[in-house]
């Protein structure tokens, strides 16, 4: 039989069959042929299982994925996969508490390029004031090199509608830092399903840790009756994950790394030095001539550079 995977742990996963009923499934024999990953199995993953008594079966296999988010888990040495046969991806940020982290969007939405995975960047906690400026600026610039910038609050409901409508139809995952309201966006989504929303840690303006391990959600509030009547929308899902501290790129190698940064792309290789060029200080460098003319934010040059070393395994900030 065919089914999704919602969760999993180890070697226990939640399986949704074609009736909407939950089995939980083992992988048959413990391993997956084909797969090397931290986690053989995703949330978003199509599997072939076995029914058995009691509500509980085997899983068999594993469907080709259309495509995959994942970042690279330094613990265990290997991808982590985040999510499966997704639409879209949030990358969701706050303008303060926890404060802003540019760079961890900076390497989210990078990781959704290299995998061919549109990112939208949400800014939750709009509503608090005043918005820091370094916020308003690189959300701008964001904004200015192509991507998609909600500004939300899933306190006051602003910008849940747009939200709804873009997640309609559609397999999302929201990942972000602790704290940022992936769950609280969720649960403004559709107050019913059981999500865990957690209180910032006051000493240290971050997130503790609500949710422990990714979970994909069906949602059914999506529908919206338009004027005439009509639905403008279909249900959804969503993938809700863990809050992430420290993202490491997973699958792009450090001369790769230009083609999938927006404002860079069209350079790539066109600099006096060719593909050997450093970017930090040789003659004919277009990078650095998209810095001096503003086409490249300071604070992205910074990002491309360290997530640069970071990649050749240099020292990671």
């Amino acid at each position: 039989m065919r089914g999704r995977i919602i969760r999993g742990s180890r070697n226990v996963f939640t399986v949704l069959d074609e009736n909407n009923r939950e089995i939980e499934c083992r992988i048959k024999g413990k391993v997956l042929k084909g797969v090397d990953a931290y986690n053989p199995l995703a949330p978003g993953d199509w599997v072939e299982y076995q029914g058995g008594e009691g509500g509980t079966g085997l899983i068999l296999g594993l469907e080709d994925r259309k495509n995959f988010y994942s970042r690279f888990n330094q613990k265990g040495g290997a991808p982590q996969i985040l999510a499966a046969n997704v639409d879209l991806v949030f990358c969701v940020t706050s303008p303060s508490s926890p404060p802003f982290r540019p760079r961890f969007l900076d390497r989210a939405v990078l990781q959704a390029d290299s995998a061919g995975i549109e990112p939208v960047v949400i800014c939750n906690k709009w509503d608090i004031t005043p918005v820091p400026h370094e916020a308003e600026e690189r959300l701008a610039d964001f904004s200015r090199i192509g991507y998609r910038v909600l500004f939300v609050s899933a306190s006051t409901g602003l910008g849940i509608p747009e939200l709804r409508r873009l997640m309609a139809g559609k397999v999302s995952v929201m990942v972000g830092q602790s704290g940022v309201g992936k769950s609280s966006l969720i649960r403004a989504l559709d107050p019913t399903l059981p999500v865990r929303i957690g209180p910032l840690n006051q000493k240290y303006d971050r997130g503790n840790h609500t949710t422990c391990q990714a979970q994909l959600l069906a949602l059914s509030a999506l529908n919206e009756k338009n004027e005439k009547g009509g639905e403008s929308g279909a249900d959804g899902f969503v993938i809700d994950t863990p809050g992430i501290r420290r993202f490491i790129l997973d699958g792009i190698e450090p001369d790769e790394l230009i083609l999938y940064m927006r404002e860079l792309s069209s350079l790539a290789g066109r600099c006096l030095f060719g593909l050997s060029c450093s970017h930090t200080g040789e003659k004919g460098c277009r990078v650095r001539e998209a810095l001096a003319s503003g086409a490249l934010h300071g604070d992205r040059y910074e990002s491309f550079l360290r997530i640069t070393e970071e990649l050749r395994g240099g020292a990671y900030e």
